[in-house]
C-alpha cells in the first residue's frame, strides 16, 4: 500500500507585496533643508529685478536631486543646481522677480526633489516703488556738471548669497545731454543707469547690485568705481567713487557646540580716541581684547576702512581667560585725504560678535 505524502504548499508573494518588501530598506534618505522659506527683498523701483538666494542643505546621508522648480507666475525666474547634491552639502536657489508692477509683490514657487512627493514652497516678498526720478534731496558732490548724493558706498553686513542693493541719485546740471555710466566695475557688481539720456536739468538714479556670492573672502572688501557723464570719458580722482563690502561668516557654523560653550569677546572700547595732531605726525592708542567665553576666540580678519591707520594685535587666538592688545596708529597726511570715517574692522568667531567695528576719533 502506498504512503500518501501532503507537502505543504509554497505561498507566492504579490508582485506588489514584493515591490513593497523591496521598498522598505531603501526608504529614501534625502532631506532638504533651508536657511529660510521666505526672503524679504525689500524695496526696489520699478522694472530693476527684485533678487533673493535660498541656501538648500542636504541633511540626509544619500545624494539630493532637484527635479524642478515651478513658480507661481510667469513673471519669476528660478536658477537651482540640476546635479545633486552631496549628502551634508549646500547649494543655491536664485529667485528673481522682473517688478514690472507697483506695489507690494508676493510670490512663490514650489521645489520638487527626491526628498518628498510633495513640493516645498520657497516665498519672496517686497514692494516695486515709482520712478525714483521724485527724488527730493541735495547732490553735494560734483563730477564735472554730473552732481550726485553719494560719494562713497558701504554694503555692510551682508551675508554669503544676498543680492543688497545701492542707489546713486544723480542730476544733469549742464547744457548738454548725458550719457551717464559707471566704469571699472569689479565682477560682483553689476550697475544700471536710468534713464540712460539725461537732459539738463534732470535727475536720474544708479542701482548698483551686489553678488555676495562672486566674494571669495570674509570681511572687507573695498574697491573705486568711476561715474561717467559719456562713454568712454577718462577716469580720474574727480569722478571715483568708493565702494566697500563687509560679508559676515556664517553664524550658524559659529555656535561653539553646545549653547554656553562659544567664545566671548570683550573690549575696553569700541570707540578710541586719540586727540588732535597738533602738529603731530601720528598718534597711537590701545585697545583691549579679552575672551571671556569657554572656548578659543579666534581674530580672523583684521582690516581698516581707510588708509592713514596702521593696527598690531598682540596675538589673534585666545583661550578662555587670555587677553590682547590692539594698537592703532593713525597718521596726519593720509587721514587728510580720507573720504570716509576710519575704522578698523575684526571677523571673529564669537556668534555675538561676528563682526566688529572700532571707530577712531582723532582731530
Amino acid at each position: 500500500m502506498k504512503t500518501i505524502r501532503y507537502i505543504q504548499p509554497v505561498r507566492l508573494l504579490s508582485a506588489a507585496a514584493v515591490a513593497f518588501a523591496l521598498a522598505m530598506p531603501q526608504a529614501s534618505a534625502q532631506k532638504i533643508g533651508f536657511d529660510k522659506l521666505e526672503k524679504d527683498c525689500g524695496r526696489t523701483g520699478y522694472a530693476i529685478a527684485a533678487h533673493a538666494t535660498f541656501n538648500v542643505t542636504n541633511s540626509g546621508d544619500k545624494p539630493l536631486v532637484i527635479t524642478g522648480i515651478t513658480p507661481d507666475c510667469g513673471c519669476t525666474r528660478v536658477d537651482y543646481p540640476r546635479q545633486g547634491i552631496a549628502p551634508g552639502q549646500r547649494a543655491t536657489i536664485e529667485l528673481s522677480y522682473d517688478a514690472r508692477q507697483l506695489g507690494h509683490f508676493h510670490k512663490q514657487a514650489a521645489i520638487y526633489s527626491n526628498a518628498s512627493e510633495q513640493p516645498v514652497y520657497i516665498t519672496i516678498t517686497g514692494v516695486v516703488m515709482a520712478d525714483l526720478q521724485d527724488y527730493i534731496g541735495n547732490y553735494p558732490f560734483r563730477m564735472g556738471s554730473l552732481l550726485t548724493d553719494k560719494r562713497s558706498l558701504e554694503f555692510d553686513d551682508v551675508n554669503q548669497g544676498d543680492r543688497p542693493q545701492q542707489v546713486i541719485h544723480i542730476m544733469n546740471d549742464g547744457k548738454e545731454v548725458m550719457h551717464p555710466n559707471v566704469m571699472h566695475l569689479p565682477s560682483y557688481l553689476t550697475a544700471k543707469v536710468e534713464p540712460q539720456r539725461l537732459s539738463p536739468g534732470h535727475s536720474g538714479k544708479i542701482t548698483l547690485t551686489l553678488n555676495s556670492s562672486a566674494i571669495r573672502s570674509l570681511g572687507l572688501t573695498q574697491t573705486n568705481i568711476y561715474l561717467a557723464q559719456q562713454l568712454g570719458e577718462r577716469v580720474s580722482g574727480d569722478n571715483e567713487v568708493d565702494v566697500s563690502t563687509v560679508v559676515l561668516p556664517d553664524l550658524k557654523d559659529l555656535s561653539g557646540g553646545q549653547k554656553g560653550f562659544a567664545p566671548k569677546l570683550q573690549l575696553s572700547s569700541t570707540t578710541l580716541d586719540l586727540g588732535a595732531f597738533n602738529g603731530k605726525q601720528k598718534l597711537s592708542g590701545e585697545i583691549l581684547l579679552t575672551n571671556n567665553g569657554r572656548t578659543v576666540l579666534n581674530i580672523s580678519s583684521l582690516q581698516m576702512f581707510t588708509s592713514g591707520l596702521r593696527v598690531t594685535l598682540s596675538k589673534r587666538e585666545l583661550r578662555p581667560g587670555d587677553t590682547a592688545k590692539l594698537k592703532v596708529t593713525a597718521f596726519q597726511k593720509e587721514l587728510s585725504k580720507a573720504r570716509s570715517l576710519p575704522r578698523v574692522l575684526m571677523i571673529t568667531n564669537d556668534p555675538e560678535h561676528a563682526k566688529v567695528v572700532i571707530s577712531i576719533n582723532v582731530k
